[in-house]
């Protein structure tokens, strides 16, 4: 038998005014005559994202929904180059303790998945450089919620570069300039045009970092084994984490534009995944990517609620007999 617990991505298509990624652009910025109230608008779009943030955790909490994806955008401009003098944590202390201490009470599996421009297989310095610091802020922003950062970020591999394999080597060759602190928070993911879930299951035994199988990734970029044979090589990458297994489940919007998310999930493509691992492990956590957030999780929660062998804990949690 094995637990389920699904969960969704950083905004609530029920919640209204509730957007954890309100942003300022840096030349609406610099319009603002006075730098020091620029920042303290800043300070302000940043303290309502997580005050908003919040809102969507109390959300998930009445709803039974232990797994949640924070959004990569809370603090606007937050590594912009022109503003590397801007402290902005300490304004954002209190809105972040909150956070913290309302999981304290209600638990919930919290992580990031930060935007594509974070490439840790690059060539580029600058680019290196930039990419470490947007994760020492997330991992900043996890430590002001007194939220352990061990395996709370999945990042894909990187560009190919015109070369995949030695872009994979690039990976291993720039994972020694990467602090300790960041190593321990990264989990990494296959994707959906270049590295598969071979590519990445290589970095992730080779380095002992956790591999988030993305379902609907593989079916657009299989590679050449089949997932199914690889799976106890994938549960075996987290043998050393705290943290159950976590995938990413999404569906294609069509055949023709395969690689595209859908609004909902089709519930006979996860049952065809959820079949296979069923009994493999204790617990899964499987992240839902779609256009209608938390309405998606709901439907496929009552689709999965009508299948046999399949036990509903709460209204978010499952049991596969």
């Amino acid at each position: 038998m094995t637990i389920i617990k699904l969960g969704y991505v950083a905004m609530s298509v029920h919640l209204q005014n509730c957007s954890p990624s309100q942003t300022m652009t840096y030349t609406q910025f610099q319009k603002i005559s006075d730098r020091e109230a620029a920042l303290k608008k800043l300070e302000r779009i940043a303290i309502s994202n997580l005050e908003n943030c919040l809102r969507l955790l109390k959300h998930n909490a009445a709803h039974d929904i232990h797994f949640f994806r924070l959004s990569s955008k809370l603090i606007p401009l937050a590594n912009h180059e022109e503003l590397m003098d801007w402290k902005y944590m300490r304004p954002l202390k209190d809105a972040l303790k909150n956070i913290g201490e309302y999981i304290k009470v209600h638990p919930m599996r919290i992580d990031f998945h930060p935007d594509h421009f974070v490439v840790l297989n690059t060539k580029r310095d600058d680019t290196l450089k930039m990419s470490i610091k947007t994760l020492a802020m997330h991992e900043a922003l996890l430590r002001g919620m007194k939220i352990e950062p061990q395996h709370r970020c999945v990042l894909h591999v990187g560009g190919v570069y015109d070369d995949r394999e030695e872009a994979l080597e690039q990976f291993i060759d720039n994972w020694s300039d990467i602090p300790k602190v960041i190593q321990k928070m990264i989990i990494l993911e296959n994707d959906d045009t270049s590295f598969t879930l071979d590519d990445t299951l290589y970095l992730c035994e080779k380095l002992e970092i956790p591999l988030v199988f993305d379902y609907h990734h593989h079916l657009a970029n299989k590679g050449t084994a089949p997932w199914e044979k690889q799976w106890e090589n994938v549960v075996d990458t987290w043998k050393n984490s705290l943290l159950p297994v976590k995938m990413h489940i999404s569906s294609p919007r069509s055949e023709k534009d395969f690689r595209a998310h859908s609004d909902y999930i089709d519930p006979v493509m996860f049952m065809d995944f959820l079949k296979v691992v069923k009994g493999s492990v204790d617990e899964i956590h499987c992240m839902i990517e779609a256009k209608q957030k938390d309405e998606a999780l709901f439907r496929l929660a009552e689709d999965l609620n009508e299948i046999e062998g399949v036990e509903r804990i709460d209204q978010s949690s499952f049991l596969l007999k």
